[in-house]
Formats: structure tokens, sequence, C-alpha cells
């Protein structure tokens, strides 16, 4: 009897072993083809090859969020620095990308289309929403796939708590995901997160300078680039085998 139970016990394992073993050969394809991903946005998503004197630890998060996928994926960031979601169209910036065929297109705006901006500004409520569905409707139309990412929020603090006024434009994002049925990560809720737990002090490494609440240093870059390669796997699960595991920022 007891070897018996010990046989069952050695087949149900087996059992168990091959079942976990089947779901990651489903998970991983014998040979994944490599994919576009282009990305699109303002001066916390840019990058920075020749960064200020005054920053020279400059660097958005766009400019390292290749380095958490495999080799299979290539990114093109077309994110530049002071541009809304209307500047970004009215200086055609958006056709070039659209003729790279991507086969993924992250978008970000919200920071310079708040008021205060002079002629980059949008209403929440109005024209960003139509910019964000002239996005994705053309992004669809040219065979790529959208995703909306919420603007990451800066770091600034009341009272020793994280405070943002971009609300209103990742609320406007999270309309427009689901009124379109297309992704959004939610890069701002993570951002604004990380930022009131570290506190003031402990997260003034981030920043690219002491006096910049809104750029990144490449510590910081490399953190929030984490916060949404992360939500990608339950977010955009199609990239979820092209992602590097584990969870810990790459050395590069």
């Amino acid at each position: 009897m007891a070897r018996q139970r010990a046989l069952l016990t050695t087949f149900s394992l087996w059992l168990v072993s091959l079942a976990v073993l089947s779901t990651r050969a489903a998970e991983q394809p014998a040979e994944l083809r490599p994919i576009k991903i282009a990305t699109i946005g303002d001066s916390t998503m840019a990058s920075y090859p020749k960064p200020p004197e005054d920053r020279p630890s400059l660097t958005g998060w766009g400019q390292v969020f290749e380095l958490f996928f495999n080799d299979k994926v290539k990114i093109s960031n077309h994110a530049q620095s002071g541009r809304s979601s209307k500047s970004f169209l009215r200086e055609g910036r958006w056709e070039p990308v659209l003729r790279e065929k991507p086969d993924f297109i992250f978008i970000q705006f919200g920071h310079n289309d708040q008021p205060g901006k002079g002629d980059r500004t949008t209403d929440p409520n109005g024209d960003f929403q139509d910019n964000l569905r002239k996005f994705i409707d053309e992004a669809v139309a040219a065979g790529a796939k959208p995703v909306l990412v919420t603007p990451v929020a800066r770091r600034i603090f009341e009272n020793g708590k994280a405070a943002t006024t971009l609300t209103p434009y990742a609320d406007a994002m999270k309309k427009v995901a689901a009124e379109k049925k297309v992704p959004l990560v939610d890069l701002h809720a993570a951002s604004f997160k990380l930022f009131d737990e570290l506190g003031d002090a402990a997260s003034a490494d981030l920043s690219a300078s002491a006096s910049d609440r809104t750029h990144f240093s490449r510590k910081g870059a490399m953190e929030v680039a984490k916060l949404v390669a992360k939500q990608l796997s339950l977010d955009v699960p199609a990239l979820r085998v092209y992602l590097r595991q584990p969870w810990q920022v790459p050395k590069d």
C-alpha cells in the first residue's frame, strides 16, 4: 500500500510538471518573429543623446525602454521635448511614424497639453481626446496596434505627500481607451504611487537635477520604463513573450 501511494504521488507530481511545461511552451513560441515598436510623446519619454551640461544624466523613459525587451524587439523613439498631442500633429511628426509600419505604437501626452502652454494647450474633455482618437484610428488603419500611456507624474510633493495636476489628462486617456477598446498602461497612477511610497528625499535621485521635478536621471528613466514594462504582462499580453525577466533594472 505504501509503495502504491508513493507511485501515485510521483505520478501526480509528474502530471503537474508536465502541465507547467506545456503552459510555458504555449507562451513561448519556438521562433518569435521580430517586431517594431514606435513611441510618441513629450520630453519625459524623449531621447537625449547629448544632454545639457546642467543635467548630464537627463534621460527619457522611451530612451531606455528597449532594454526591457529581448533582441526580437526594435524600438523607434519619436517622442520630442515640448510637444503636446496638438503640436505633435501640427508639426507633421505623426506621418513619419506611420510610414515606419510599426507593429505597436505607444502614445503618451499630457504634460504640454495642460493650461499655460500657449497654443500647445488642449482641453482634456475636448480636443485632447479628439487627438487621441486620431492617433488610434490612423494607427489601426496603418496596421499598428496603439497603446495609450497615461502621462507620467511629476515628482511634486505637498505636505510630504505626492501631488499631481495631470489627473484630467490621465482620465481622458482612460475614457478614450475604453471607448476605442485599446490597451492602456496607467503610468500616471504607477509613477504617482512610486513617488508617494519613496517620498521626496528618497526619490530625489530619480530626477535630472535638484530643481527639475519633471524630467528624469538615467536611474529615474529606468525605473519609469520598468513601471511600463511590468504592466505590459497584463495590459498588452501580446508583448509578454518579448519581455525580459526577472523584473530587475537591466544593466546596460
